[in-house]
């Protein structure tokens, strides 16, 4: 039996919510309503340094002026740490996460030495240094033996919980080039793909300061809520196969993915407070609504009627329906 749709809109409260955050809650709760799911907040505070006091409830507020209330009470992840500890400690015990010396220097000289260049806005590739051993460094992080995990696990193709379901775009399944590539079915992107040892390296679960990265915690809270589709902004997209290397290694689900399209500042990347994105002013969330709608492609011009949030956003369903209907 397929288990009842739930989704969830998950912002950092690092500052509240602009036009890009509401682009990803409205299609997170549409998406919802469409398959009369369930629609969940959790609040990622794990990063507690760059959590602004206060910035949890003013998103919520926002959310409630454009109609957009969550089911169920918000889950906040720095009252989490527990259950990480306890997915860590599970990951240890197989050989699948070690301790790591290295600081961001250490990682840069490693690959420079070895003629790796790294590119704009691209990650460091970690190359594994601390893998067999700190050589009697202390230890300042714990990474994720992804070459543990992909020489003694199957194709990297993790089966999902949930038959599919409505897609943006009919896109046929095709599996990994080789044990070491992970693959998926974005609803809206369609096949993706990413050789995660090779592309990212051996992933940190836990910082050097002590805080609990966030591709450990999102998985282990998508599983303990019991999501069964993760729809978020297109910039997440790259953090997929990570997620899905760790669903597979802890034995929990997969989500379904959707992934919407950005709004871009001036600069013509993702709209963030770094380039110029204004605070949302809820005092016409009509118009709020009506631009993220935009952004999704909805045919908004058919809503113009709607006198409420409420009305807009039931209105807004069917029109999301026939959209991932295609």
């Amino acid at each position: 039996m397929e288990a009842a749709y739930r989704g969830r809109f998950a912002p950092s409260p690092t500052g509240p919510l602009h036009a890009g955050s509401l682009v990803a809650a409205l299609a997170s709760w549409l998406d919802a309503r469409a398959h009369e799911g369930r629609w969940l907040v959790r609040i990622e505070d794990v990063d507690t340094p760059r959590c602004v006091p206060g910035a949890d409830r003013i998103i919520l507020e926002q959310l409630a002026h454009c109609g957009l209330e969550p089911d169920e009470p918000p889950l906040y992840q720095s009252q989490r740490g527990v259950l990480y500890q306890n997915a860590l400690d599970s990951l240890i015990a197989r050989g699948l996460a070690y301790p790591c010396a290295c600081t961001r220097q250490d990682i840069a000289r490693a690959l420079a030495a070895s003629g790796q260049v790294r590119e704009r806005h691209a990650e460091l590739v970690y190359p594994g240094t601390c893998r067999g051993g700190l050589d009697g460094r202390p230890a300042r992080a714990w990474r994720f033996n992804t070459q543990n995990f992909e020489q003694n696990a199957p194709l990297a193709q993790a089966p999902h919980r949930l038959s599919a379901t409505n897609s943006i775009a009919d896109q046929a399944q095709t599996g990994p080039k080789s044990n070491t590539e992970t693959v998926w079915q974005d609803r809206r992107l369609g096949h993706q793909a990413q050789d995660v040892g090779r592309e990212v390296g051996d992933f940190v679960l836990k910082r050097a300061d002590g805080l609990w990265a966030y591709q450990l915690a999102v998985v282990v809270d998508d599983a303990a809520q019991g999501i069964t589709d993760i729809v978020r902004g297109e910039d997440l997209a790259d953090n997929t196969a990570r997620q899905i290397l760790l669903q597979r290694a802890l034995g929990l689900p997969m989500p379904r993915y959707l992934h919407t399209p950005l709004v871009l500042g001036a600069n013509g990347e993702k709209l963030s407070k770094q380039n110029g994105a204004q605070a949302l002013d809820t005092a016409q969330p009509l118009q709020l609504l009506a631009q993220a709608g935009l952004t999704l492609g909805l045919e908004v011009e058919r809503l113009a009627s709607a006198e409420s949030p409420a009305a807009w956003l039931q209105q807004a369903i069917p029109l999301w329906a026939t959209k991932i209907n295609g």
